[in-house]
């Protein structure tokens, strides 16, 4: 009986496997060595000295091309688990027939963290490295092993020189380096530019399955991706590969970054990979040294806002932690850096000029009907006035605040935190100073505006992913308590961190949150974001400025940066005004 099971079994595998088609793809050219073509050298080394990943050992290769001068630094070609794809021979010919530049080739592996002796596991990092989102690999390869490969010299004695600019590299692998290698790109687009992704793992292993929403509501980065999978390919407790690939390509050509893909039939294997890969280099590496360009997204909230060349642009740089930015009504913007207790102007003409004044560490800043000035002075525990005169008026006392705004009608609201796990309180100071707890419980709450009709107040909860509304009574108090706005955390953090917020007239909320600026429609969905400029800390808070309250000034850490957009921001010294209805 157990033979006639066997002999069943066998017959059963002989004609499912009699039924699976061969892979056969055309063998490009530049996959096969040629007489003639000067051959490059691969040398390997191994890398044990990981600061981002302490404690893993692995190998890499470095091919040079037999073109490559040192005085010229080349562009470089990064590569996940190590040499695949023919890529030497494939170089070889494409940098002789000058269908891509000289470019040197870095094939990593993945770490492993070596067990003490044989009886044990090793532990294996591929996928905590691979399939992660954040800038942890990046900076593995940016700081670490790319000046590792700097050190090296080719066997005739050639010092080796990579070039720095993002748009002489590129960077690809497979499954789940293939996420890898969108994701430094990502991460650090001004470092690598042009991607090839085989069987792109974007699926829910550890978050890649958030890139196509993402991708769809990010500003556009200049990245040119190649983009191959087959209609095999896994699907698992974690996803589709197949359908998660189209899903990456419509969300690319959405966003307006310039896409191209090889779809087959087949699994998931390497094979159409290195079948296409000349043809994925040709492509990638076209019109070089042209600049990879940014395009143009579908997003309407984008497209409402952006103004086409016009970018971040920096105003001031050298401070401690800049925070609580404002204007008042003659467009005169005002900040703090905190920890010196400096407040500081930029003038109608955009000097910047330090006022004579202690600003006892404040933070949040709003203007008054009145004109003056308001501030949340955490040094000294108070809430304070400034005339035009920077003449200045205790308003409140020993009140610990973050943030402030001051409605039209006088009414002051600050937020009170107090560490992250202590509940936070929301104080009301009326215009006759009397001072109310109006809410407590949110974790570290921290920024707080009002809707443009002055109806509604938002306030930030930065421990949490969360922004919360609340309705305004008559008398100023607070009703109708819920959460309003979900956002986007940084795959490291538990949290978005979210700190300043601020409306414009068409009653878009503006978040400052770790990942940049998360743009949030009347209904608390954010629909946007736009990244922020690199700085020594996340941007803290905004406020809309210029002639039109059009320019949104940030203030970022030791930096300072403002942005034309074609919006206008509310001013809540203003009359209320009332929004159109949202899109529901």
């Amino acid at each position: 009986m157990k033979q006639l099971f066997l002999f069943v079994c066998l017959i059963f595998a002989t004609h499912l496997f009699a039924q699976q088609p061969t892979e056969k793809y055309p063998i490009d050219s530049a996959s096969v060595e040629h007489a003639g073509v000067p051959k490059g050298e691969v040398l390997k080394f191994t890398f044990n000295q990981s600061k981002v990943f302490p404690g893993t050992t692995r190998d890499y290769w470095v091919y040079i091309p037999k073109q490559y001068k040192p005085e010229q630094p080349a562009c470089v070609y990064v590569n996940q688990d190590g040499i695949q794809w023919k890529a030497p021979t494939v170089f070889d010919n494409l940098i002789f027939n000058k269908e891509m530049p000289v470019t040197i080739g870095v094939f990593i592996t993945p770490g492993k963290v070596l067990a003490d002796n044989s009886d044990a596991l090793d532990r294996f990092n591929r996928s905590f490295e691979y399939d992660g989102l954040g800038d942890a690999y990046a900076k593995f390869l940016l700081t670490e092993i790319l000046p590792e490969v700097e050190k090296q010299k080719t066997t005739d004695g050639r010092a080796i020189h990579l070039s720095k600019n993002g748009n002489d590299r590129a960077i690809g692998g497979s499954s789940s380096g293939a996420v890898c290698a969108f994701t430094a790109a990502w991460e650090h687009p001004e470092a690598f530019s042009r991607v090839f992704s085989a069987i792109g793992t974007y699926i829910g292993l550890r978050g890649a399955d958030r890139y196509p929403i993402l991708i769809r509501k990010y500003e556009p980065k200049p990245i040119r991706i190649f983009l191959q999978d087959g209609a095999n390919d896994l699907n698992i407790y974690a996803g589709d590969w197949w359908m998660a690939n189209q899903t990456m390509e419509r969300a690319l050509t959405f966003s307006g970054y310039e896409v191209n893909h090889a779809w087959g039939e087949y699994g998931h294997n390497g094979n159409q990979g290195t079948a296409v890969f000349p043809d994925a280099m040709r492509w990638l590496w076209k019109d070089w040294p042209k600049a990879v360009a940014t395009g143009k997204s579908k997003n309407q909230f984008l497209s409402d806002l952006l103004i086409p060349g016009e970018d971040w642009q920096l105003v001031g740089e050298g401070y401690q932690f800049t925070e609580g930015i404002a204007a008042n009504n003659k467009d005169e913007i005002y900040f703090h850096d905190i920890p010196v207790s400096k407040t500081y102007t930029i003038g109608l003409d955009g000097k910047l000029t330090t006022l004579n004044i202690d600003s006892k560490r404040a933070s949040g800043t709003s203007f008054g009907t009145d004109g003056k000035r308001y501030t949340a002075a955490g040094g000294s525990k108070q809430i304070l006035s400034y005339d035009k005169n920077e003449m200045v008026t205790v308003i409140a006392d020993s009140i610990g605040s973050n943030d402030i705004v001051v409605a039209n009608n006088g009414n002051i609201y600050v937020t009170s935190p107090d560490g992250v796990t202590k509940p936070s309180k929301l104080y009301l100071i009326r215009p006759n100073g009397e001072k109310l707890v109006v809410d407590e419980g949110l974790k570290f709450a921290n920024g707080l505006t009002l809707s443009p009709d002055q109806t509604q107040l938002y306030v930030t909860e930065s421990a949490t992913h969360w922004v919360w509304i609340y309705k305004i009574k008559t008398d100023g108090t607070l009703t109708y308590k819920q959460h309003y706005g979900w956002l986007h955390a940084a795959d490291a953090d538990d949290n978005a961190w979210s700190d300043g917020l601020k409306c414009d007239t068409a009653g878009r909320v503006f978040v400052a949150t770790k990942i940049g600026l998360q743009i949030m429609d009347q209904l608390g969905r954010v629909n946007a974001v736009l990244p922020t400029p690199p700085s020594n800390n996340q941007v803290s808070n905004m406020y809309f400025g210029g002639p039109d309250f059009n320019i949104l000034y940030i203030t970022a850490g030791d930096k300072v940066f403002k942005r034309k957009l074609k919006t206008r921001g509310v001013n809540n010294f203003d009359k209320a005004i009332k929004p159109a209805n949202p899109r529901l």
